[in-house]
């Protein structure tokens, strides 16, 4: 299976990131832009960071995109660039290469996790174990009964498999183009 690699890549340029440059001490706020894959995890990172430190105020994170924001990041360092770019892939080497004519020359890259799926059932579910067939049969457009291949009839896990939960089957799928996730309801 392939992963993206989920990254945040920040930059330290001429000091510590509050403030160490005259244009960074201009501004008293941590600005953030870039990918929407990871703009809803450093929004309530931004958010946490913002309560627990009250000395500073919480950063503004903004979306455009991976490379939109990595843009930005490598337009320079001062009051009218952001401080961190968010981007669901790693730099590329010509970015690295347009940030240092730029000035910007120290760039931290941390990678904060992989896209994944995540399966949850109600507490109260019993337990259960989902196979891959199971998967596959819940999210597919067309399920083959039969000997062939039919629309896909099943609402309910226990339609699929009578060992699973009679519960009502929710996807909830990232958007096509990478924007904050919507829920996704088949219906029969």
């Amino acid at each position: 299976m392939n992963f993206r690699h989920t990254l945040i890549a920040t930059a330290v340029a001429a000091g510590s990131l509050f403030g160490a440059t005259q244009a960074q001490a201009a501004r008293d706020t941590i600005q953030i832009a870039g990918s929407s894959t990871v703009l809803p995890f450093a929004s309530i990172v931004a958010e946490e960071f913002g309560r627990s430190f009250s000395q500073f105020k919480t950063p503004v994170v903004g979306s455009g995109g991976s490379s939109g924001g990595l843009r930005q990041f490598c337009q320079g360092v001062g009051e009218n660039t952001i401080d961190i770019a968010n981007a669901s892939r790693k730099i590329k080497s010509s970015e690295v290469e347009a940030c240092a004519k730029a000035g910007v020359s120290k760039i931290l890259e941390v990678k904060i996790g992989y896209d994944g799926i995540v399966f949850a059932s109600r507490r109260d579910g019993g337990k259960f174990a989902l196979e891959p067939k199971h998967i596959f049969l819940a999210q597919a457009k067309e399920v083959p009964q039969g000997g062939k291949m039919v629309a896909n009839p099943y609402t309910s896990w226990s339609q699929i498999d009578k060992s699973l939960p009679d519960q009502e089957i929710v996807l909830v799928i990232p958007a096509a183009t990478t924007a904050p996730a919507r829920s996704t309801k088949r219906r029969p």
